[in-house]
């Protein structure tokens, strides 16, 4: 995939490459934390993947905020600088944030949280360090809290359900309508939800409208007979609830032997620029409210578009998600992702595997830029996403990382 000038300009920013050492394998308590934050939000709470990236982001960005303290504050801090020692343990302080926020996110879990906060302190020695590391902690994570009291999340916000041709509405065979509330949500970093504003879908009469509902049509469909079965394992693969990105960053952060401090400021970029990421793309999904494939091909003769023929009985491969078409959702967080790993080291070409229990396959790949084309097109042939608002969707995430890496986490020397 050729670079876009936003991904191109990107490369030019003062995020110097972390080179890979021969340094042996120990416990990043970054990693370790991402992985129980995961447990609780998605395997325990079930949060979706449109509301599962708050609650990363809260958790990865106290967690940065306490490590940046500690490191003698390198970067600009998130949101607080607590007063700290270099002598403070990390750990601790990883520990600490990471367990605070997850426990005032999801109080009913008190016990898990606490086993998995016991378990790591007790891998540290008792003393000055670790006391003072759990304080700074404790101290971004009440930051973090308090800055996201009243941020708009989980706020009975509706879509714009419309029979009209081309305006969403639910879809079968859920017919679910849910997550309007996050194109509204106050943003991490970004200074607006709509400052990516796009010029929206390809109109109804077009040509490149009656291509995207043709080509949907065709490979995306339950019961079609152009899609090889390697399309829809991909297809399988990225609509995977747990969204393989997770395993994804802890994967390539072990590989890359990143330090504490590294891996802070890495799963913070990625995890707040993706926050924004899906508040932008849902703020485009709330502003055109456009029709998803099922209903685009089972009413096609309703667009007004002669190149377009409906098919009523057809249904995509994959279950549509509740909530309108344009942009996607998925390739804005994909290439959020994506382009913060091939700025954050430096290249493209690191190479990474994930398992999908859904699909009961692994993907490999040899350069981020290579998963993020797989993701544009696996949306299309599963039937849930016109190529139109996969593309779109990139330029959103693409854009998002670019403001995020220019207003925080910038070195201070």
């Amino acid at each position: 995939m050729l670079l876009s000038p936003i991904v191109a300009g990107l490369l030019t920013l003062s995020l110097a490459p972390i080179p890979a050492t021969a340094a042996p394998p120990r416990v990043n308590a970054v990693i370790t934390w991402n992985a129980n934050a995961q447990t609780a939000i998605y395997e325990v709470a079930r949060q979706a993947p449109y509301v599962a990236p708050r609650s990363f982001a809260m958790v990865h960005g106290a967690i940065y905020d306490a490590v940046n303290a500690i490191a003698g504050t390198p970067y600009e801090p998130y949101l607080t600088a607590p007063r700290a020692r270099r002598t403070d343990s990390a750990d601790a302080a990883v520990a600490s944030a990471a367990y605070t926020v997850l426990l005032g996110l999801f109080p009913a879990q008190s016990d898990a949280l606490r086993h998995q906060y016991d378990t790591a302190l007790a891998a540290i020695p008792a003393g000055r360090a670790k006391t003072a590391g759990i304080a700074v902690g404790a101290q971004t994570a009440n930051a973090m809290i308090t800055a996201r009291r009243g941020d708009g999340a989980f706020e009975p916000a509706t879509w714009n359900i419309s029979t009209d041709p081309g305006q969403w509405r639910p879809t079968p065979p859920t017919l679910a309508a849910d997550g309007a509330w996050v194109g509204d949500l106050k943003p991490f970093v970004i200074d607006s939800n709509t400052r990516f504003r796009t010029a929206g879908p390809p109109p109804l009469t077009s040509a490149r409208y009656a291509a995207d509902v043709n080509e949907v049509k065709a490979i995306g469909g339950t019961t079609s007979t152009v899609r090889t079965q390697d399309q829809t394992e991909a297809a399988i693969w990225w609509h995977d609830r747990r969204l393989t990105e997770w395993e994804i960053k802890r994967q390539v952060a072990t590989r890359q032997h990143l330090s504490t401090l590294q891996a802070a400021r890495f799963f913070a970029i990625a995890e707040i620029a993706n926050a924004d990421s899906l508040i932008a793309c849902f703020n485009e999904k709330k502003h055109w409210n456009f029709w998803r494939p099922v209903t685009a091909v089972q009413l096609a003769d309703t667009d007004g578009n002669p190149r377009t023929t409906a098919d009523p009985a057809w249904t995509p491969l994959l279950v549509t998600p509740p909530f309108p078409d344009y942009t996607s959702g998925h390739t804005c967080s994909t290439s959020t992702i994506m382009t913060t790993m091939r700025v954050f080291f430096g290249r493209d070409d690191i190479p990474f595997s994930a398992y999908s229990a859904d699909s009961g396959t692994t993907r490999s790949f040899t350069s981020f830029s290579g998963a993020l084309a797989e993701v544009v097109e696996a949306r299309v042939w599963g039937g849930v996403h016109f190529r139109s608002a996969d593309v779109q969707g990139v330029q959103i995430g693409n854009g998002v990382t670019a403001y995020v890496l220019r207003h925080a986490f910038q070195s201070r020397h």
